[in-house]
């Protein structure tokens, strides 16, 4: 199985190409400095194709990391995936960001809570066993006090670190494009692929109507 791999929701974005029947499944990848994936991701994208022969159209599918994480990033991120599917004719998988960063530590059967930096004061908090999700939301830094006490917590931002220094968190670096292979390897094992038409990037933003609800009237004592 061969896979082209897009992750431009980070720091920094990456690109690989993965192979699952070459000894190294990983054949190329190149990191995209900085917020700089509105103008690199393409040319890189056509650079590896290029420079390993190989053609969209040969591909068992377009892997992208789809968020949560930089507004900007995810959305050219999934834009070219989706390009990409098209223009091949193949198969659209979407991974979260909040996934890889659970698995880039060994934690067995327990669960991992894996948190990056939403701004605001507010954090994208996922909850894993394995690769399976429990859950990913929206939360204050008292929520993931909370929810990830206890447990083992990962984060790939030093800020997110310090913020929640009293969980212990380990930090890791910015997991890279084809850290995205496993899952895509189950992903077209279990024939579930993403609609390139209605695929949207997971930004796991509050609505609207929670951002501009009133709070509840304290009721009147008896």
């Amino acid at each position: 199985m061969r896979f082209l791999m897009i992750h431009t929701a980070g720091g920094e974005g990456s690109v690989a190409l993965g192979d699952t029947e070459m000894a190294r499944a990983i054949v190329a990848t190149e990191v995209l400095p900085g917020r700089s994936s509105s103008e690199l991701l393409v040319p890189a994208v056509r650079r590896l194709m290029t420079e390993s022969d190989w053609r969209p159209n040969g591909l068992t599918a377009v892997v992208v990391v789809y968020g949560p994480g930089s507004f900007t990033g995810v959305r050219v991120g999934v834009s070219a995936a989706k390009g990409l599917s098209e223009a091949g004719a193949v198969p659209l998988i979407a991974v979260s960001r909040l996934a890889l960063l659970a698995v880039s530590v060994d934690g067995g059967e327990q669960r991992v809570h894996a948190v990056l930096d939403a701004g605001r004061g507010e954090f994208y908090y996922g909850e894993y066993v394995g690769r399976r999700c429990v859950r990913e939301v929206l939360m204050s830094a008292q929520g993931v006090m909370m929810a990830a006490s206890g447990g083992l917590v990962v984060a790939c931002e030093p800020k997110v670190a310090e913020a929640l220094a009293e969980l212990l968190p380990k930090l890791v670096d910015e997991p890279l494009a084809g850290d995205a292979l496993p899952f895509a390897v189950e992903r077209v094992e279990s024939g579930r692929f993403e609609d390139v038409a209605t695929l949207d990037a997971n930004y796991l933003r509050r609505t609207d109507a929670e951002i501009f609800a009133k709070p509840a009237a304290p009721r009147a004592a008896r």
